[in-house]
């Protein structure tokens, strides 16, 4: 253990950290946060890297190399659910070189980093599915009291049920036949697909929040929702626009250009103007100058949203432009899902969203991209029960 070394790397750490606070409190757009995670992350690699080539091995290639594909992967198309599995990959690779290190060197500064990891996993493995349960029925009473009573609005509860069915059953299936018992490993099975398919999922979403798109757009496509009393700008809506607006601002005082505002949605069925229409006049109340926004109000669908600003944004810039949407934070990763489909070139940024609509809304989301590509999921869970099925009959004949 070199507490040289060690040291040397807290200075820089320090030094560094307070280096990008000034730095980024400058920007009209700090996100220190996000610059305080990454300035951490590089410096505790570069660490990692410089022990390493003390010691003349190379373990710690393996994670680097999972860290690079993943970065080459997201930034060569942000939208891809794949980016998630790479990511989640890099941090369990990451999880077992640091034990490896711990073993090898015991250093102190990786016991520290595992210790704090090893308090949260253990916390997990203690009260994860007692305590989902519970936040799960929590946060369906708090949505049930401030939304609707629609479907969309109690995919939260649903889950809550089936886990507690699931967790209920478990104790019941210890009294069947063993080859039931493997029948029945079918369902736990699919779940945990899901599940894990959903932690891709909620990754790459969280990543792409941070998505920072340069000040030099040439549009801000707005993506439309439904309007309140059919006419008015919804306050869900209205956080979109609002975000766009900002988006704006701030390039105009960065660049002395600003981007046009492409507001796009159709007319529902129950609705007396088009989403568009009324998210113009939204933006014009807000000083934005009518001439800077463009409307787009046949599209029905959030692909439509896409493929119809596309057709007016290459009207106006056939040589080519830069573009951007905004929508909810949690509809931005499968908004640009539909923006790759409409081979329109665009990154998200979304909008704030009160936290006890979230779970809902994410697993809405998950849900929606599932159905994007059923085929594949369909094939996945058709396979696990193909396999569940070959245990089942050979515990049928030859179990005892």
């Amino acid at each position: 253990m070199d507490f040289t070394q060690i040291g040397l790397f807290s200075i820089a750490y320090i030094l560094g950290a307070i280096f990008v606070f000034w730095y980024r409190k400058k920007k009209d757009d700090p996100d220190i946060f996000f610059f305080e995670c990454c300035w951490t992350i590089a410096d505790l690699l570069a660490y990692l890297s410089i022990s390493e080539l003390r010691t003349g091995s190379f373990f710690i290639l393996a994670p680097l190399s999972l860290a690079g594909l993943f970065l080459y992967s997201y930034f060569k198309n942000k939208h891809r659910l794949v980016n998630g599995l790479l990511f989640n990959v890099f941090i369990l690779t990451f999880g077992i070189y640091l034990l490896v290190n711990l073993y090898r060197t015991e250093d102190i500064l990786v016991g520290g980093i595992l210790a704090v990891a090893l308090v949260g996993f253990l916390f997990v493995f203690l009260f994860g599915l007692y305590g989902l349960i519970i936040f799960l029925y929590w946060n369906s009473i708090v949505v049930l009291r401030r939304e609707s009573h629609s479907l969309a609005n109690l995919l939260t509860l649903v889950l809550a049920i089936v886990l507690t069915i699931l967790l209920v059953s478990d104790s019941f299936l210890h009294a069947l036949p063993s080859w039931v018992s493997v029948l029945f490993t079918i369902f736990p099975a699919s779940l945990l697909y899901f599940f894990v398919v959903f932690l891709n999922f909620l990754s790459i979403s969280v990543i792409y929040q941070f998505n920072h798109p340069r000040y030099d757009q040439d549009f801000i496509i707005v993506l439309g929702a439904g309007l309140l009393n059919g006419e008015k700008v919804s306050p869900l809506l209205a956080q979109r626009i609002d975000k766009a607006i900002a988006f704006y601002h701030l390039q105009f005082r960065a660049k002395k250009t600003a981007p046009r505002l492409l507001m796009s949605g159709g007319q529902g069925s129950d609705e007396k103007i088009p989403e568009a229409v009324a998210m113009k006049e939204y933006a014009v109340s807000q000083g934005i100058p009518e001439s800077e926004i463009l409307v787009e109000a046949n599209s029905t669908t959030t692909y439509e949203n896409m493929k119809f600003s596309k057709e007016i944004m290459d009207s106006l810039r056939p040589e080519g432009y830069h573009a951007i949407f905004a929508s909810n934070n949690y509809h931005i990763f499968r908004a640009g899902m539909y923006a790759d489909q409409a081979h329109v070139k665009a990154d998200g940024i979304g909008s704030h969203t009160a936290f006890y609509y979230l779970p809902n809304a994410f697993l809405r989301e998950y849900i929606a991209i599932l159905f994007m590509h059923k085929k594949r999921h369909a094939l996945a869970i058709g396979g696990i029960a193909i396999i569940i099925f070959l245990m089942t009959i050979l515990e049928f004949f030859f179990g005892n």
